[in-house]
């Protein structure tokens, strides 16, 4: 496998070939964000996760995809500076979690919750409710065909080495881990592979012998 999600702002995506998607992801904007494109390799309809900043570049990324959805994965400023752009260049609709639907720049679509289901071509996308970044973070899980394996976009709800900020406050900061442990962890196997909102990506198997380690700072 030549894919390894390790890329830099002004850099080349990187491109996954799985049976039933391809996934290719790029780094953007001075705060590194990861925005992913999800295109179903039957009908070449496309999915956008976070159309974090640089329109140019976002539009090359896309290419010329059948771009029908851009999913905010929640609703800091950092993860939808691109999406006006966007939406106005491809006509692809808007999705967000009904809580942070209010902190995007563009009328939301369609709100989601815990459990719906968003597609992309042929392939369903499960929404993940995440609590404690923010109100309304959401992951997206794709169970692939054959022996593509599990894969889940987090925003910024999990990263390597942790979870993401809770601002120091305790209560949210149980509330995403154990939401991460619940929903996450507890239901999807080591080999799932996590594609966050910013930097290297991970597996949950190579972070599970973190969660004590996570509970016990706090952070």
């Amino acid at each position: 496998m030549s894919y390894t999600g390790d890329v830099e702002v002004g850099g080349p995506a990187d491109v996954r070939e799985l049976p039933g998607l391809t996934i290719s992801k790029v780094a953007v904007s001075e705060m590194a964000n990861n925005a992913y494109l999800l295109r179903c390799t039957a009908t070449g309809q496309a999915l956008l996760v976070d159309a974090a900043a640089e329109p140019g570049t976002l539009r090359t990324l896309i290419g010329d995809a059948d771009l029908r959805t851009v999913v905010t994965t929640h609703g800091h400023w950092d993860h939808h500076r691109a999406l006006p752009d966007v939406v106005a260049a491809t006509g692809a609709r808007t999705v967000a979690h009904a809580a942070d639907a209010g902190d995007l720049p563009v009328p939301v679509d369609r709100t989601v919750a815990h459990g719906d289901t968003v597609a992309v071509g042929e392939q369903a996308l499960e929404v993940v409710h995440l609590r404690g970044h923010t109100p309304g973070s959401i992951a997206l899980v794709w169970r692939g065909e054959g022996d593509s394996g599990t894969h889940v976009f987090t925003g910024d709800s999990l990263f390597p080495g942790g979870v993401g900020n809770t601002q120091q406050d305790p209560e949210r900061f149980a509330s995403l881990l154990g939401d991460v442990e619940q929903r996450l962890f507890a239901v999807l196997p080591d080999e799932t592979w996590v594609y966050p909102g910013h930097g290297r990506d991970t597996t949950l198997g190579a972070e599970r012998p973190s969660l004590p380690e996570w509970r016990a700072r706090g952070w």
